[in-house]
């Protein structure tokens, strides 16, 4: 597929110098005299065989076998397409940056204070890619984790502990769910309205959120999403104490039934982030597979894949 060709042709690179390395490697062995009575292996007792040596890798059988796994990997992604009921197979997203983009605050979500983590609802990029992004976790759906492991799609969780306490177990099945992991970031304790909070508060509601997720979940996430999108210069200050390096807030928002947008244009963008919330058929109209049904037919069908946040910021 076309999105994946960088992807696939820097592996491919990848794959040739491993093997020329090995080949290289081995006949710099198989020339140095190493052998019976010289430091090698000793001779074999008489009416013993030695045993082969272990061939090494050629460039082409690496090529070959790399050309077997992706082509395994795509034809899997096509029957899931099918079994979930998309329109069309997810799109591949290219390999992520070597050097992650500089982020900025978006034009009119400045606060007055300086060095603060910036507050953004795109990242910048010119590839065709978009993120998915999954708020509080008040729905724990296990058909959630199975559909997106087999799609092989990236999102990151950014969870509320008052809705995610009852439960924690089902968002560690969902980090260890994907190869690459499933991240989990920070969306307050309680989700308050922080603007009407003090600074201690606010600091309370979000550092006591980066303990909970460094306790259950092994790591203090570097990413923060203030409560409905609202936040004020003290939110900034608070979550940076709290060791929070950015802000993202979302370009779309997905529900099951509809998308909605920020941007006057009601379309996708490179860059834009996408959110979406843990609900099911109580909240609205239709079930968080049904909800990713809908966001994945409208990506894949504007010529967007979906890529991992974490590699971008």
């Amino acid at each position: 597929m076309a999105k994946g060709g960088s992807s696939s042709r820097r592996v491919l690179g990848a794959a040739l110098l491993v093997a020329a390395l090995t080949t290289t490697a081995a006949c710099s062995d198989s020339g140095s005299g190493a052998g019976p009575g010289a430091g090698g292996a000793p001779a074999p007792a008489a009416g013993q065989q030695a045993a082969a040596k272990a061939r090494p890798l050629t460039a082409s059988a690496a090529l070959n076998e790399h050309l077997r796994k992706v082509r395994e990997q795509r034809a899997a992604r096509v029957l899931a397409a099918r079994k979930w009921g998309l329109k069309q197979t997810p799109l591949e997203a290219p390999a992520p940056p070597a050097k992650k983009p500089a982020i900025t605050t978006r034009k009119g979500f400045e606060t007055d204070g300086t060095g603060l983590p910036p507050v953004f609802t795109t990242v910048p990029t010119k590839e065709k890619i978009v993120f998915l992004t999954i708020d509080d976790g008040a729905e724990k759906d296990p058909e959630l984790i199975r559909m997106m492991t087999e799609l092989d799609i990236p999102y990151s969780a950014f969870l509320s502990d008052y809705v995610v306490n009852d439960d924690y177990g089902y968002f560690a099945k969902m980090q260890r769910s994907q190869a690459r992991g499933v991240a989990l970031h920070n969306h307050t304790l309680n989700h308050r309205y922080m603007p009407a909070l003090s600074y201690e508060r606010q600091k309370r509601e979000i550092c006591g959120m980066q303990d909970v997720i460094e306790k259950r979940y092994g790591t203090r996430p570097p990413l923060f999403r203030p409560p409905y999108g609202n936040y004020n210069e003290d939110t900034l200050r608070a979550a940076k104490a709290c060791g929070v390096r950015a802000v993202p807030l979302w370009a779309s928002e997905a529900f099951p039934d509809r998308m909605e947008w920020r941007e006057w244009d009601r379309d996708l963008h490179p860059g834009d982030i996408v959110l979406t919330h843990f609900r099911g058929k109580d909240d609205w109209k239709g079930s968080m597979p049904d909800m990713i049904r809908r966001v994945m037919n409208v990506i894949t069908a504007k010529g967007y894949a979906v890529a991992k946040l974490e590699d971008y910021v």
